[in-house]
């Protein structure tokens, strides 16, 4: 999808095109692999992996802030576990629990309070200056 919108968007490589030709179940060393090949041949540097991951961190922020995910949608993909530089980076990651059945007692908080903790913390993330270009 991603990659399609970037053809849409006028970015237009080789690779870029084979990627978004994939289909969804394609295996996920070949879409890494052509995704690393057509930033390449766009001139895109990869960020290193921490950095990317605290991008992510604040797009996953965005998307609970616009009512794209549900709070329970942030209990996978360890994000709890993700490596912060801000102090509205931290705010936000110490309230997403390991996973979503035990949020109570891991962070000793009631459904609703900790809906609307997250929430607030999504939006000081989201409204606090960028970590870099691109986030």
């Amino acid at each position: 999808m991603v990659a399609a919108q970037a053809l849409a968007a006028g970015l237009d490589t080789p690779t870029l095109c084979e990627l978004a030709g994939l289909p969804r179940n394609a295996d996920a060393r070949d879409i890494r692999h052509a995704f690393e090949q057509a930033l390449s041949e766009a001139g895109i540097e990869l960020p290193d992996q921490g950095l990317a991951r605290r991008h992510a961190l604040r797009r996953l922020a965005a998307r609970l802030v616009n009512g794209e995910i549900a709070p329970a949608d942030l209990a996978t993909d360890d994000w709890w576990e993700t490596e912060v530089e801000s102090e509205k980076e931290q705010s936000f990651v110490s309230l997403l629990p390991q996973c979503g059945c035990c949020i109570e007692y891991t962070l000793g908080l009631d459904l609703r309070t900790w809906a609307t903790e997250l929430r607030v913390a999504a939006l000081a993330l989201t409204s606090s200056p960028p970590i870099g270009p691109g986030c």
